[in-house]
């Protein structure tokens, strides 16, 4: 069944209307300071009546052959559309971390940027992100790029879901 836009969505999520829904896949991950692994990944983007989503992620590590290993990351948050494409995405992370990302709408794609991150003092040093979501032949196709522990912002891990509600 093709996707349909709630009747009840605020005017102001139009533009970001793609994200709505429940999604799940598969992904991959690398960084300098750990080896390379495969992630599988359930992500929902719901809303209420007023102008923003709700997002939650889970992932798990995954084996070869696709069987669930161990718990990985949480997160959720708040995409938060604004004038002229502009877009906000707020975060929080069981891991003892906060983001803030600003950034640009364009038809089905968004590109963020952290503005600023927030650490408790028991977190891994993490300094800054960058994230791209987009919908490529119906799927949700998404990239974070991480800048932590010592080293720059460079490719860390991205997934591709497909719309499962």
């Amino acid at each position: 069944m093709p996707f349909q836009i709630p009747s009840d969505l605020h005017p102001d999520l139009m533009r970001v209307s793609f994200l709505l829904g429940h999604w799940q896949g598969n992904g991959h991950g690398d960084y300098p300071t750990i080896d390379a692994f495969q992630f599988g990944q359930e992500a929902a983007f719901t809303h209420d009546g007023r102008p923003f989503l709700h997002y939650f992620s889970r992932t798990w590590l995954i084996d070869a052959d696709g069987n669930e290993v161990r718990p990985l990351a949480l997160e959720t948050g708040f995409v938060r559309p604004q004038p002229e494409g502009g877009i906000e995405l707020v975060l929080a992370h069981p891991t003892g971390f906060v983001e803030i990302y600003y950034g640009k709408v364009d038809g089905a794609k968004i590109e963020l940027a952290t503005d600023a991150v927030a650490r408790t003092e028991t977190a891994k040093e993490y300094v800054g992100g960058h994230r791209l979501y987009g919908l490529v032949e119906g799927d949700l196709l998404w990239t974070f790029d991480m800048a932590a522990v010592g080293q720059q912002i460079q490719p860390h891990i991205w997934a591709r879901l497909q719309r499962s509600e």
